[in-house]
């Protein structure tokens, strides 16, 4: 089973817009078909995100979808994560780095170019960091 670990906007585009080019990965998701991945760090960063008042989602929701990525998540603890060698511009996009470099080989999907930037690098370290939601 492929290990995954999702950067905060493509969690959005599968769990708050239910964009349709995500719509296999939800499924995937669902039905246990892919080891992802979540951190302590990484569930509070999209927590916060979605308690956005640009999502417009009530308290309700906003639980819910939480509890939802928490449910289908295998949770790595903050003590077992290894600091990726590669250092990201945005240290809050960083946390995604680390949890892919600790249980590589994996793939990191992100839509951030600070992110995507690091894919040539991360690739010679096992993990493998696209955009592309076709790539599962």
């Amino acid at each position: 089973m492929k290990s995954v670990v999702f950067d905060t906007n493509v969690l959005l585009d599968i769990f708050v817009f239910n964009d349709f080019r995500v719509m296999h990965i939800k499924e995937a998701l669902l039905n246990q078909q892919l080891d992802a991945l979540a951190s302590e760090q990484t569930l509070e960063e999209f927590s916060d995100v979605i308690a956005r008042p640009l999502f417009s989602l009530n308290e309700d929701d906003q639980e819910k979808i939480t509890l939802g990525w928490r449910s289908i998540a295998r949770l790595i603890e903050a003590k077992d994560i290894v600091k990726a060698p590669w250092e990201c511009q945005d240290q809050d996009d960083q946390i995604f780095l680390d949890l892919a470099y600790t249980v590589k080989p994996s793939m990191l999907i992100s839509k951030d170019n600070a992110v995507l930037k690091l894919a040539s690098r991360a690739a010679k370290e096992g993990v493998i960091i696209t955009a592309d939601y076709k790539a599962l």
